[in-house]
């Protein structure tokens, strides 16, 4: 639906393109706010305008209303100015890419897009400036819903990179979608990396007040300054203010909530760590300290994986291809890891083909066991194998590089069961 012929004639009297920054009267009353297009929802007589609280409001307009422009906007441009690096700080580099936090508002279309460097962080949260030496690559600018595989393995050879040139640590600005599947996956590749590498992200685009971009970003580098561990983690809010971040294992992170600033936990673990707004950090637990090795890099990755939630009704007959063209199945199961009695002849079959079965729960917290009732018992006669309290999309991203890094199942098989990178202990911890 487009605009009314009588708003379409006040805008293009005032000259008003989207991106504009208009001062709207309507009925006595005065908004103030930018132009964003007009959607097909919308109604005809409809103005959408983004108020300074971030928010987009609509507005009806009659014949009586009037329009006028405040200011125009001022086209966005790459910004990659380097700073002269600092005697005796740390050198942190940001590899950028893309999501929520490295985001702008597009007001030609009216969403959410990724910025158009990684520079344009490292300016965003110039405090950062004060206690490391920055450099900035951008090697995506996606949202992590469109991560891939290739993606993941650019994004460690990068890492490794940077750091075997001499960085003393990685921040990735990364969408928070998927952002546990890319730190599972990268913890796999690293390996016993010797630095820090941060994946960082944010709820809330830069555009708005609420944003949690830039302390998510700075917290982040005060852990990668001040917490002398080495690995993969990832720092997120740790509450709805802004006094208080955790530091989440890479492999034992989930998004648990779709909005909320606090939305990444750590599963059956307490956080590494918490950072409170002042920089202190205060560890849970033990770790690796910082050193200077080679970092080396185990990219492989078989993408002939699947990742499967068991619900009631499953049916078999509609998974058999998709068992028997995968050399890896994960299921998360439900409870202890149960799937209906009904589909174990297909596990059976798929590992007698050579595939390998591995079963999580999706219960997420607390660990698998296939040994209580019989059709565990029967799942582990098929076959499948199960990896403790391993989070699925970990177990997801485990079995890729186990069957890509193994010379055969058995090896692999032995892989899964081994913790390599935190992601996984056999007992449970009460939290």
């Amino acid at each position: 639906m487009s605009y009314a012929d009588f708003l379409s004639k006040k805008l293009a009297d005032a000259g008003a393109d989207e991106g504009c920054m208009l001062d709207v009267q309507v009925s006595g009353k005065t908004y103030h706010g930018v132009l964003m297009p007009h959607h097909e929802f919308s109604g005809e007589d409809i103005l959408i305008l983004k108020v300074k609280s971030g928010y987009n409001i609509g507005i009806r307009l009659d014949a009586e209303s009037q329009i006028s422009v405040v200011s125009r906007p001022v086209e966005r441009a790459k910004n990659e100015s380097v700073d002269e690096p600092k005697k005796g700080l740390k050198t942190i580099v940001l590899i950028g890419t893309g999501g929520t936090i490295a985001s702008y508002v597009d007001y030609r279309t009216g969403g959410v897009h990724p910025a158009l460097s990684a520079s344009d962080l490292v300016n965003a949260v110039p405090e950062i400036k004060e206690i490391a030496n920055l450099k900035a690559r951008a090697l995506f600018a996606i949202f992590s819903e469109n991560m891939t595989v290739p993606h993941w393995q650019e994004l460690a050879k990068a890492i490794a990179e940077e750091i075997n040139n001499g960085a003393d640590a990685v921040i990735i600005p990364h969408g928070t979608d998927t952002m546990g599947y890319t730190a599972a996956a990268v913890s796999f590749m690293l390996g016993d990396v010797s630095k820090p590498v941060v994946f960082v992200g944010a709820q809330r685009s830069s555009d708005r007040p609420s944003s949690d971009a830039s302390s998510n970003l700075m917290a982040a580098a005060r852990f990668c300054v001040n917490g002398n561990r080495a690995g993969v983690y990832v720092v997120m809010h740790d509450g709805s203010g802004d006094d208080s971040f955790a530091v989440h294992c890479g492999a034992r992170v989930r998004k648990m909530h779709t909005s909320r600033r606090d939305a990444f936990k750590s599963i059956n673990v307490p956080p590494v760590a918490v950072i409170d707004k002042a920089g202190k950090i205060t560890f849970n637990c033990g770790g690796r300290p910082v050193t200077d090795d080679r970092v080396e890099v185990a990219s492989d990755m078989c993408q002939d994986v699947v990742l499967l939630q068991f619900y009631p009704g499953m049916d078999p007959v509609l998974f058999r291809d998709i068992f028997m063209k995968s050399r890896g199945i994960v299921i998360s199961g439900s409870g202890l890891g149960h799937v209906n009695s009904n589909m174990v002849p297909l596990i059976k079959e798929a590992t007698d083909n050579g595939a390998i079965v591995v079963v999580t729960s999706q219960c997420l917290n607390g660990r698998t066991n296939l040994n209580v009732y019989a059709t565990g018992r029967d799942m582990l006669n098929a076959g499948a194998i199960t990896v403790q309290d391993m989070l699925p999309e970990t177990a997801y991203a485990k079995l890729m590089w186990a069957l890509a890094n193994t010379k055969s199942v058995e090896a692999a098989k032995e892989v899964m069961k081994t913790c390599l990178a935190d992601e996984m202990s056999d007992r449970r911890l009460m939290l």
